[in-house]
């Protein structure tokens, strides 16, 4: 039987110190002498620990006091006293030495937790006044074996090289030998207090369980007597709770030394842990910037999962206890630094990125490319583009009209809301000329639609314009020249494109045919009438769009001749009637004109005439009307294809 009890003072409730109370009072003489003449407990309980395999338990502390320790059964030494491991204390609180005298053994009840407060180990010894203690469950331990002395072995004792002086190096107790560590310690192997190995007090006072009932229950067994109220402040937090009588630690330390199963830190534990944290943390760090962080998270998790799961086995297998906390902290450090890390790089680059491209890319298309730098390509690459052009009409009078200062004010007003419309259809600004605009589409990243996007940010910039018309010369403080007219001219094909310049100053620009081409389409909408020209490129990919069939020009500069067209508007407005009337008339037109036949074409062009104002195309009626007069006068020469020569950028 041992007790998690110190039973320190006299019973006060023994008959004769309840006769010390009621002494000088007349009335409760005849009490008096009957309560003496009953037994007393203190004698009564010391009889019963006499009769009995006993060990009772006592408290250590730092601080000096209390009585000397005076162990039934001492503790064997070999080698010197390891108080560089074990803790020592100053003072000690036991029983009663009328107690004490009788016993089979005394054992020490203190047991203090790790350095977070939580009790994974408990100490089997510990040092008062210059000698070795037991615990109370390696003294019960010893005397219900019957195991004679407790031997400690230090670190130095045996022969042995002493590798951590003032440790301790083994306890044995006859055949039993117990893995503590260098402080004595036992690891505990934790399990929940079964409600079948525990009996309440009351339960025997009030005779719910009988004395021979407790003789079979007890026989054989170690039994621990201690206390799980909460206000006897006995309860100590562990791995599976906060509120664990201490006395199941003792008797669960107890059976783990009787049964011989133990928690084992083996001496190997700590270098596999170092070589896990190099092998897991350096691989992880080498792995990361090839796989990125979202897979670098899964084999990290992986990791992490693998050492828990080995230590679980090890832990459930073989009771070995291998620590994964600081393989998987290594892991989880290095995956955060090298993240940080690589996410401090992402954002130099994106403000690398950011400062390339801010002036040329709407902020969705530099943020695309931020994300996925690898869609970019520097340094001259040829692509299938769309190109557009966009000049303000009779600039050169604006210009002499207003003061620099109210040009400048007027190319913002102007220059800004034909801007947000080019990004916003996914264009890059390439550069303003004064006051012409030029923008691409399909690079630096791919656009399948950069033709259909070029006409529709051609149309929007075309219909801005008329709302601008009408709101901006009312419009108090701006600088607004009346009726402000633009041309648009939109073609697709093959540009190079890429970083061009100098070596004292890089533009992301683009150049070739196709752009050249553009800008010649541009100059031709004051001479055909129409805002917006585009090259037979854009228009074979705008299907659906309503487009005009204007001629087949060529233009100043090249000698291969394109086929032009008028975009005059969305696929809503190819399906109004007058536009579909128009452009299979205007076809007629083409095909009479190319063909020599002048009446046709002049009889098409009176039979369309109020279909071609209907549209504000009256200046391309008339283009016609004067270019077959022209030829009326100077016939062309045999073998004529229809082909106008422009003269005129």
């Amino acid at each position: 039987i041992a007790y998690d009890i110190v039973f320190s003072e006299p019973d006060r409730t023994s008959p004769s110190a309840t006769a010390e109370r009621l002494l000088g009072n007349a009335e409760t003489a005849q009490l008096v002498a009957e309560l003496t003449a009953l037994p007393d407990h203190d004698e009564e309980f010391a009889r019963s620990i006499e009769s009995s395999p006993v060990v009772l338990g006592f408290f250590l502390n730092l601080a000096e006091g209390g009585r000397e320790i005076d162990p039934v059964s001492g503790v064997a030494l070999s080698g010197s006293l390891p108080d560089r491991s074990v803790l020592e204390y100053r003072g000690a609180t036991q029983s009663l030495p009328q107690f004490v005298e009788v016993a089979s053994g005394i054992g020490s009840l203190s047991h203090p937790g790790d350095e977070d407060g939580i009790l994974r180990r408990i100490p089997l010894l510990a040092i008062h006044d210059g000698q070795l203690l037991p615990s109370l469950s390696l003294e019960a331990v010893r005397v219900a074996t019957d195991g004679g002395s407790i031997i400690v072995r230090a670190s130095d004792g045996s022969g042995e090289t002493a590798s951590s002086p003032g440790a301790v190096a083994g306890v044995r107790i006859g055949a039993r030998e117990m893995p503590v560590g260098d402080d004595g310690r036992l690891w505990i192997y934790p399990t929940e207090p079964a409600s079948e190995r525990v009996i309440p007090i009351w339960q025997i006072l009030q005779g719910e369980i009988s004395a021979d009932e407790l003789e079979r229950e007890f026989a054989g067994k170690i039994v621990f007597i201690g206390a799980s109220a909460p206000g006897l402040r006995d309860l100590v937090p562990t791995p599976l709770g906060d509120n664990i009588p201490g006395v199941t630690l003792h008797a669960q330390a107890a059976e783990q030394m009787m049964l011989g199963e133990y928690l084992v830190r083996p001496d190997w534990a700590r270098g596999m842990e170092f070589f896990l944290i190099l092998l897991l943390g350096g691989g992880l760090a080498l792995l990361l910037p090839r796989i990125g962080a979202s897979s670098g998270a899964g084999v990290g998790s992986l990791g992490i999962v693998l050492v828990m799961g080995t230590s679980w086995i090890a832990y459930s297998n073989d009771k070995y206890l291998l620590d994964p906390t600081y393989p998987a902290l290594a892991i989880i450090l290095v995956y955060t630094v090298q993240t940080l890390l690589g996410f401090y790089r992402e954002e130099k680059q994106r403000a690398y990125i950011h400062d390339a491209f801010d002036r040329y890319l709407s902020p969705e298309l530099v943020n695309q490319i931020a994300d996925d730098p690898g869609k970019l390509e520097l340094g001259g690459e040829e692509r299938n583009m769309s190109v557009l052009m966009c000049d303000v009409r009779q600039f050169s009078r604006i210009s002499e009209k207003y003061s620099p200062k109210e040009v400048i004010d007027f190319l913002i007003e102007f220059l800004t809301p034909m801007s947000e419309i080019l990004l916003a259809q996914k264009a890059t600004l390439d550069k303003y000329i004064g006051d012409a605009i030029l923008a691409f589409w399909n690079a630096p990243l791919d656009d399948p639609d950069h033709q259909r996007n070029a006409a529709c940010a051609a149309l929007a910039m075309h219909e801005k314009l008329e709302e601008l018309n009408r709101s901006m010369p009312d419009k108090e403080g701006a600088t607004w020249p009346g009726q402000v007219r633009i041309g648009i001219g939109l073609n697709s094909g093959i540009c190079c494109v890429g970083n061009m310049g100098s070596r004292q100053r890089l533009d992301y620009s683009l150049i070739g045919d196709t752009v050249n081409l553009a800008a010649r389409l541009e100059g031709q909408t004051k001479h055909y009438g129409v805002p917006i020209i585009i090259g037979s490129g854009t228009a074979r990919a705008l299907d659906g769009f309503a487009l005009l069939e204007l001629d087949r020009i060529r233009v100043v500069g090249r000698d291969r001749p394109e086929t032009i067209f008028a975009l005059l508007g969305d696929p809503d407005f190819a399906r109004l009637e007058e536009a579909y009337t128009l452009a299979e008339g205007h076809g007629r037109v083409l095909a009479a004109f190319r063909s020599a036949d002048w009446n046709e074409v002049e009889g098409l062009l009176e039979e369309l005439s109020d279909q071609y104002v209907a549209l504000g195309l009256d200046k391309l009626n008339v283009l016609f009307r004067n270019r077959v007069a022209q030829l009326r006068e100077n016939p062309p020469d045999p073998g004529w294809d229809g082909v106008y020569e422009a003269t005129e950028k």
